[in-house]
């Protein structure tokens, strides 16, 4: 059966990858520093063939055996993660990549890096396409992240150029679904732990800016799709349904039942304006596009919190 090594395994997207190729019929090795991921999100793959192994991915990877594929998720994604810890952010992404790739190199596998629409920055483009070059400020303090993921990006289509890796570009718009963390700063975590607690639902800007949410079953679904095609150039997975800020929040509070105020605050520097993806590509060359309503997805993912909230 496929060896699949997956870095940043213990965390929201990468354990649901590590679940779904594991169902699949892959064998699953995921390596994770817990800086961000937790095990409580794959124990429950304890007695299936996976294999766990603790690690830094910005120091040499060691795999034992043959490997035929490795996706690096390892990195902090969430604005309180890369704005509490910036260097580790940017070693992930430079040093941590430049391992995973030599990993592969070594292996003779295939290579899939998890990219981000923030490679985009502040689009000036819109929706975004994946031959957009972005508009990102390299000194601000979102920054951190959005150059550690371009130059990641650079990294792994210099492997593939120079050294022939077969490596693959996921750039991954908004994702959400169960096993995020309460506190990510994200909005959707954000919005269902306040609303779950009664709490007034806190908007950051007027609530006009927007985003497209994708439902983590459906991410993964074209994950894998860019994993098994013969694509080696950069392909945008996420839900193309642009909605505001304050319409997320209000979808929330609608289907907690709760009595949350909505209240605003300042908008944090260079935070995006829009954000939606172009998906031709994705529609195009994998013949993958979302399915799980919005309303569906949050109530799956209302689910979870309620367990997260009451702990």
């Amino acid at each position: 059966m496929p060896r699949v090594v997956i870095t940043g395994a213990a965390g929201f997207i990468g354990s649901h990858l590590s679940e779904t190729l594991l169902d699949r019929g892959y064998s699953v090795v995921g390596i994770d520093s817990l800086l961000t991921g937790s095990t409580a999100n794959i124990a429950h793959l304890r007695n299936r063939d996976f294999l766990f192994i603790k690690h830094d991915v910005t120091n040499y990877i060691y795999v034992e055996g043959p490997v035929d594929v490795v996706l690096h998720w390892a990195s902090p994604a969430s604005p309180i993660d890369y704005l509490e810890l910036p260097i580790p952010t940017l070693k992930v992404g430079a040093l941590g990549t430049h391992k995973a790739l030599g990993l592969a190199k070594e292996k003779k596998a295939r290579f899939v890096l998890a990219s981000t629409s923030e490679v985009y920055g502040d689009p000036l483009e819109h929706p975004q396409k994946e031959s957009y070059w972005g508009n990102v400020n390299p000194i601000g303090p979102r920054g951190v992240y959005d150059e550690a993921k371009r130059f990641a990006e650079a990294m792994t289509t210099a492997y593939h150029r120079f050294h022939g890796v077969d490596a693959k570009i996921v750039r991954i718009f908004n994702t959400y679904g169960p096993r995020m963390r309460l506190k990510d700063g994200r909005a959707v975590p954000a919005f269902m732990s306040q609303a779950l607690r009664g709490e007034d639902v806190t908007i950051f800007g007027s609530g006009s800016q927007t985003r497209s949410f994708c439902y983590v079953t459906d991410l993964v679904d074209g994950v894998i799709r860019l994993m098994q095609s013969d694509i080696n150039d950069p392909v945008n997975i996420g839900n193309p349904h642009e909605m505001t800020i304050e319409e997320i929040a209000r979808a929330i509070i609608r289907l907690t039942g709760s009595a949350s105020r909505i209240v605003y605050r300042p908008l944090p520097e260079d935070d995006p304006k829009v954000r939606q993806p172009d998906i031709t590509r994705a529609r195009t060359l994998l013949g993958w596009e979302p399915k799980v309503p919005l309303e569906e997805g949050l109530t799956r993912t209302l689910e979870y919190f309620r367990t997260q909230v009451e702990a």
